[in-house]
């Protein structure tokens, strides 16, 4: 196993950048007919989101919990719920979001 330095963890930490993860959770229309149609849409969307270097990660949650994704933005919270409430699935009730700060490691990524 690799040693961890506190000096390391000193420097490390001064290399972090400020992001925003997304958590969505199915609002009160989730469950219409249409909500697939306009979930297809928001997914759309998160792909232009991706290829313009707004949203880093996106990681839909399946299983009937109550969170239905994770997304973490390239951009800090205001520019984020901009971006949020122009999402078709968040301006037709489908889904809802909450917000937070955060910090990470640019150019962190998933494993392939």
């Amino acid at each position: 196993m690799t040693t961890i330095t506190d000096d390391f963890m000193r420097t490390m930490l001064q290399k972090t950048k400020n992001y925003c993860i997304v958590i969505l959770k199915p609002g009160p229309n989730r469950s219409k007919p249409e909500a697939d149609k306009i979930i297809w849409e928001h997914g759309r969307r998160n792909f232009m989101l991706r290829a313009g270097g707004k949203l880093s990660i996106v990681c839909p949650v399946s299983g009937g919990t109550e969170v239905s994704g994770i997304c973490i933005f390239n951009a800090g919270v205001d520019e984020t719920r901009k971006l949020m409430d122009d999402d078709p699935a968040v301006k037709a009730n489908v889904l809802l979001y909450d917000t937070y700060s955060c910090r990470s490691f640019p150019g962190d990524s998933l494993p392939g």
